[in-house]
């Protein structure tokens, strides 16, 4: 890849990076992109979508761990991967760009357990995320059918609070 094309691709990046930019907070006037019109709506997620990000944070730590491991590619028998030999090989020749290639597969590696880290964080707590509210679900509409006559307001209410 020449260099022009190397810095198109990251400004390209950055460019869409920049679009998909939101703030995690109102505008000081009460506005926002929410479209809410209050400025205090909740935050609403159904247990779909929890489960639909869990999954795909699944699939995605599956997929990574196949595929970004540079390090372990085309293993030999001292368990070696292809890239670190080629490493090896430069560096027995005194060429620099050895020590240079595996610091590279060093930092790749640990970024790569980085984010295998934190899709299986993502995974798992969506995961209990869901139990749990399933469980508080069950709860509330065991309160609720133990109850003779109707349920008053304000004890719905606490369960919004």
């Amino acid at each position: 890849m020449a260099w022009e094309e190397w810095e198109r691709a990251k400004a390209a990046v950055q460019e869409r990076h920049e679009a998909q930019t939101r703030l995690n907070q109102l505008a000081p006037d009460g506005g926002g992109g929410g479209g809410g019109g209050g400025g205090d709506a909740d935050l609403v997620v159904h247990q779909d979508d929890l489960g639909a990000v869990g999954h795909e944070a699944f699939i995605l730590h599956g997929e990574l761990k196949k595929k970004a491991d540079i390090a372990g590619t085309g293993a030999d028998k001292s368990g070696s991967g292809s890239t670190m030999q080629a490493a090896a090989a430069l560096k027995s020749h005194h060429l620099e760009l050895g020590s240079e290639l595996a610091t590279t597969v060093e930092v790749w590696t640990s970024q790569v357990k980085h984010v295998l880290q934190a899709c299986a964080h993502i995974s798992n707590h969506l995961d209990y995320s869901k139990k749990l509210h399933a469980q508080e679900d069950e709860r509330i509409a065991a309160e609720l059918r133990g109850r003779t006559g109707p349920v008053s307001v304000s004890a719905l209410n606490d369960y919004f609070k």
